[in-house]
């Protein structure tokens, strides 16, 4: 086969894919530009723990991450089923958050320091602990989730995914004070919501217990999937709680190992049993 017969063959399967065409114009966002993103961010807000090429100022640093930003939400908009969003006004919009979301990290931080024995000081947390990382990246992507921007939000919590092994949906709604032990291994699901001083350990899952279908057999999107989590509540390794009607009160405490599909009123233990 030579490289022109391969190169038909290929342009013949892109006609019959259910993807936007690249001659129509669509050019998504830049991953790699995206991850620069992120750490530019982290730069800014955490200047000195967090680095990046170069030692800009905050407003020329600022100035940079608004165009790089601007870029990119221009390429995801492309990407959504409306036109009535303005990258520049929406970079600008997301730039006004930074503040709360650097006071929400801060508190993240003391959650972590004050929760762990084995945190010296809160600058290891900030420089060290892949919870806080993960942590830092979903507060940025949830924002533009909560801005209804396609694709960006996910490119950065799978990147945290990637480089933790921490997977946060970015739709998930958590409270503050959120402690990540360890780490590796929980999933979060998008209709998640989890309050004010909750604490998970490794290998906890906050999933659907099942999908509902349509006429056709897909999946129904856009419904609530995923449990809630109330407030002071601690969940240990490996802990699987699932569903969408699923709530676990306040003051709660879910053990290692459980797996647990139906609602805990607040205080409760709930432990595995063999």
């Amino acid at each position: 086969m030579t490289v022109s017969d391969i190169a038909k063959e290929l342009a013949a399967i892109d006609a019959t894919a259910a993807l936007r065409p690249h001659n129509a114009g669509v050019s998504a966002p830049d991953r790699n530009m995206v991850i620069r993103l992120i750490k530019e961010l982290q730069a800014l807000l955490f200047p000195g723990y967090f680095r990046t090429c170069g030692t800009p100022s905050a407003q020329e640093r600022l100035t940079m991450i608004r165009e790089l930003l601007t870029e990119q939400i221009t390429a995801a908009l492309s990407f959504s089923d409306t036109d009535d969003k303005d990258p520049a006004a929406c970079a600008e919009e997301f730039l006004s958050r930074l503040p709360r979301i650097k006071s929400l990290l801060l508190k993240d931080i003391d959650a972590l320091y004050e929760g762990d024995p084995a945190a010296k000081c809160r600058e290891e947390v900030l420089i060290c602990y892949p919870g806080f990382y993960a942590i830092s990246i979903y507060r940025m992507a949830h924002e533009l989730y909560l801005m209804n921007l396609p694709l960006l939000p996910r490119i950065m919590t799978e990147y945290a995914h990637e480089k933790t092994g921490i997977d946060i949906h970015a739709g998930a709604k958590i409270g503050e004070y959120f402690f990540i032990d360890h780490g590796t291994g929980i999933v979060i699901g998008e209709t998640t919501v989890i309050g004010d001083h909750v604490k998970l350990y490794q290998g906890v899952t906050l999933g659907a217990k099942s999908f509902e279908l349509d006429a056709d057999g897909n999946p129904v999107k856009n419904i609530k999937r995923h449990p809630n989590i109330g407030n002071h509540v601690v969940i240990y390794a490996n802990a699987t709680i699932l569903g969408g009607n699923t709530t676990v009160g306040d003051h709660c405490v879910i053990g290692g190992n459980v797996w647990l599909t139906h609602s805990v009123e607040d205080g409760k233990i709930v432990y595995y049993k063999e």
